[in-house]
């Protein structure tokens, strides 16, 4: 992989998780960053000190994706204090799952400001701020992607939404040599969804490779698209789902 020294990158959802593992991979790959959080700010400054023990630059912010202010002005103050920005990736969100009729309308205004609304307000910010030949990646589910257990709808409803932003962003930004591309992963070993979880069973058994995924396997996929070696990549969904859809 080339080198990203003296690049810069905001990772929405930095305290933990996928988030936690892309952040740090990429300080491993030399690159500056800043993260977001919305409680866990005992995990984000955890994170912080990594990256620092890698020599790289990192900041914590404190943002909530639902607050419809809050994505953009992350963007600004991460590229306000690293000088620039180089690499988006938006991690966080939120799954609220049930019955569709057990889904209150506050469940669904919430679900959808996370992770639809805050992306594209990111992305419209980081449209702004980004250099050229930057990155921009988000990260979906592959439940998006083939019918999930009953419960999913609202979760996987918001999820497809980022297929239809990341294909017409890609075209509107590659003038600019910026790229955008999704991922889908699969079941992924995290607190929110441990592998020895009450409902690990079945999702271990739907993928090819019978097990889950870790965080560090995503990270490294993430890590790629945001290499110089990935420059010809775009527009594209990239699965990283352990041949659930296989």
């Amino acid at each position: 992989m080339n080198s990203s020294s003296n690049r810069t990158a905001l990772v929405t959802g930095g305290s933990r998780g996928i988030g936690a593992a892309t952040a740090i991979r990429l300080a491993q790959d030399g690159v500056d960053v800043a993260l977001t959080y919305v409680q866990d700010e005992a995990g984000a400054q955890a994170v912080v000190r990594k990256i620092e023990g890698y020599g790289r630059r990192a900041v914590a912010l404190r943002a909530d994706a639902a607050d419809a202010a809050s994505p953009a002005t992350a963007v600004h103050d991460a590229a306000d204090a690293l000088g620039r920005l180089d690499i988006l990736v938006n991690n966080a969100g939120i799954g609220v799952l049930g019955p569709i009729t057990s889904l209150t309308d506050a469940d669904i205004d919430r679900v959808l400001a996370v992770n639809v609304r805050a992306v594209f307000l990111a992305c419209r910010a980081a449209a702004g701020r980004m250099s050229d030949g930057g990155r921009i990646i988000s990260v979906g589910t592959a439940l998006s992607r083939y019918t999930g257990g009953p419960g999913g709808t609202l979760y996987a409803m918001s999820k497809s939404a980022l297929a239809g932003l990341t294909k017409p962003l890609a075209r509107e930004l590659g003038p600019r040599g910026i790229t955008v591309n999704l991922i889908q992963p699969g079941p992924v070993d995290t607190d929110l969804n441990p592998a020895d979880g009450p409902f690990a069973a079945g999702q271990r058994g739907a993928t090819a490779l019978e097990r889950f995924g870790t965080t560090d396997e995503v990270a490294s996929l993430i890590a790629y698209l945001a290499s110089e070696d990935a420059a010809y990549i775009t527009g594209t969904e990239v699965a990283v789902d352990g041949g659930h859809a296989a």
